[in-house]
């Protein structure tokens, strides 16, 4: 029963105040611009749909998106495969790279990492 209090206040939360919940958004250089501009932590997602490395780092990101701790985390998706020009922006060599800032500051990045608690501390990163 407490179980479930604590379930629906979470879910009141988020719906009353959407701001606890990460956003996650395709990438574009204006949107980036304006995210770095206002000192947000940032996460750069170079995936590619085919990849099974990026399938391994999916639920990981969706959970720690949706946590309180990385509420704030604006989340950009690049598409390995057709933002190529994006790609090679940030120096990346492959897909399922993670790139993370905070701000216009780049804190940390890894490529090709699957374990939850590698990723949450990378995402930390962004926060300071």
């Amino acid at each position: 029963m407490r179980s479930h209090l604590l379930v629906a206040f979470a879910a009141v939360c988020l719906v009353v105040s959407p701001s606890l919940a990460s956003e996650t958004k395709p990438f574009t250089q204006a949107a980036f611009d304006a995210a770095q501009a206002a000192g947000k932590p940032i996460l750069v997602d170079i995936h590619a749909w085919w990849c099974p490395i990026c399938a391994k780092q999916a639920p990981t990101l969706e959970k720690l998106q949706s946590s309180t701790e990385l509420g704030d985390l604006t989340v950009f998706k690049v598409d390995f495969d057709s933002q190529k020009d994006v790609v090679h922006q940030f120096g990346a060599q492959m897909q399922s790279t993670l790139i993370v800032f905070h701000g216009k500051t780049e804190k940390g990045r890894s490529t090709g990492m699957t374990d939850p608690q590698k990723i949450h501390d990378l995402l930390l990163q962004a926060k300071n």
